[in-house]
């Protein structure tokens, strides 16, 4: 009697310990591999292109604050050589003119005026009629001369883009002040010049800081 429990206890051992050791041996073959790691995601920062805002202010007398060269060469999408070189013009009262400013820009040293490749000119007027006028004089002048002219937008303004034989420039006005962009024929495709002159445009009647 004492030799046949002695004899299932022991086989009671070893089946549990079967048991136990499948159980252990099995749950460590079927355990699926832990998830591996998420792989994080970078996105590239980006940032919002600003407008240009343009408002009448008063005249800047630097053509850093007209446009800046940086911007003109992202533009035009090459460097130009040179420094700007600003014109300070002269009030003429018989024009209701108040003041003038032209800024030459690509001009290398020893070089005139006239070889500038791209010229950007603002002036101010006794009042909105008078800039409006002159604007719509010196359109009608271009066209007598051959120009082509067509209407382009200058941010919520409109602008005249006069091609001629030898230059393309844009003209318009903001209140009391009249702007004009002229670039030489072949410093921006004709397919192209529309978008960049208006661009130009837009920029000389921008504050700076609104850069």
């Amino acid at each position: 009697m004492h030799y046949l429990v002695g004899l299932m206890g022991s086989r009671t051992v070893v089946l549990v310990g079967l048991v136990l050791g499948c159980t252990v041996a099995c749950s460590a073959e079927q355990a699926p591999p832990p998830p591996a790691p998420p792989i994080p995601k970078i996105v590239p920062p980006t940032s919002a292109s600003r407008v240009p805002v343009m408002v009448d202010r008063p005249l800047p007398d630097d053509c850093e604050l007209v446009v800046p060269v940086e911007v003109m060469n992202q533009r035009l999408g090459r460097e130009l050589p040179g420094e700007p070189r600003l014109i300070i013009g002269i009030p003429e009262p018989a024009l209701g003119r108040t003041g003038k400013i032209d800024c030459y820009y690509g001009l290398a040293q020893g070089q005139q005026l006239a070889a500038a490749p791209v010229v950007i000119g603002l002036s101010a007027y006794n009042d909105e009629a008078t800039a409006r006028g002159r604007v719509t004089d010196s359109v009608s002048a271009e066209r007598q001369e051959g120009g082509a002219v067509s209407e382009v937008e200058v941010g919520k303004q409109k602008g005249s883009l006069v091609v001629t034989r030898d230059e393309r420039l844009l003209l318009g006005s903001l209140g009391k002040t009249t702007f004009v962009v002229r670039v030489k024929a072949g410093v921006v495709p004709d397919d192209q010049v529309g978008p960049v002159l208006a661009a130009l445009a837009a920029q000389s009647m921008t504050p700076t800081e609104d850069v």
